[in-house]
């Protein structure tokens, strides 16, 4: 049994389309941010960190949303969000994890032009590709997406200044996982901070 808790818009995110995507049934609970859901003594006892996503399998915790993905794309490899077989393209999506991660997630808290260039970078290393590892959708695209769509209007990009990522943004809304994901996380509502 998996239960994924997610605050709507967050982080989490990434991991509730990933379980569209995969096809897996899943309970859903929605935690706020805004009402500080996750400092609750109840989500406390089930993440001691106090973020989402958590993601319970059979009770027992996974943190993190690369860890998430990975364990989705590997634990239902028939959704193909992992190449498998080919190590160097396994390596270039844990490599764009990492980037995601590490650098375009803490991007916007030093500042709206330092995130500019980041995500500058971000389009220059996507390139006219329709997927991060080339032609393949993976965990990776998932990953940037939801990051771009949280942070697309403080950005508020000029026609041109993200090609490439504003069409991989386009595809990605065009995906079933996508839509279900924000039709479900819409009627809940966002409430996440600025």
């Amino acid at each position: 049994m998996l239960t994924l808790y997610f605050a709507p818009g967050a982080s989490s995110m990434a991991a509730h389309i990933a379980l569209h995507e995969v096809g897996a049934a899943f309970e859903g609970k929605p935690v706020s941010l805004a009402t500080k859901d996750t400092h609750t003594p109840q989500f406390l006892a089930i993440n001691p960190e106090g973020k989402v996503p958590t993601l319970l399998i059979d009770g027992r915790r996974l943190t993190e949303v690369a860890g998430i993905l990975f364990y989705l794309a590997r634990r239902f490899p028939e959704a193909g969000l992992l190449p498998a077989g080919n190590v160097e393209a396994e390596a270039q999506v844990v490599s764009w994890m990492s980037f995601i991660a590490s650098t375009i997630h803490p991007a916007r808290r030093q500042g709206i032009e330092h995130a500019r260039s980041v995500y500058k970078l971000a389009d220059q290393r996507l390139g006219r590709n329709d997927w991060a590892v080339g032609g393949r959708f993976s965990i990776a695209d998932i990953h940037l997406f939801r990051l771009f769509w949280r942070f697309r209007g403080s950005l508020d990009p000029e026609p041109g200044d993200f090609p490439n990522i504003e069409a991989h943004y386009a595809r990605m809304m065009e995906r079933p996982a996508v839509k279900k994901t924000i039709e479900i996380e819409s009627k809940i509502g966002y409430a996440l901070p600025a």
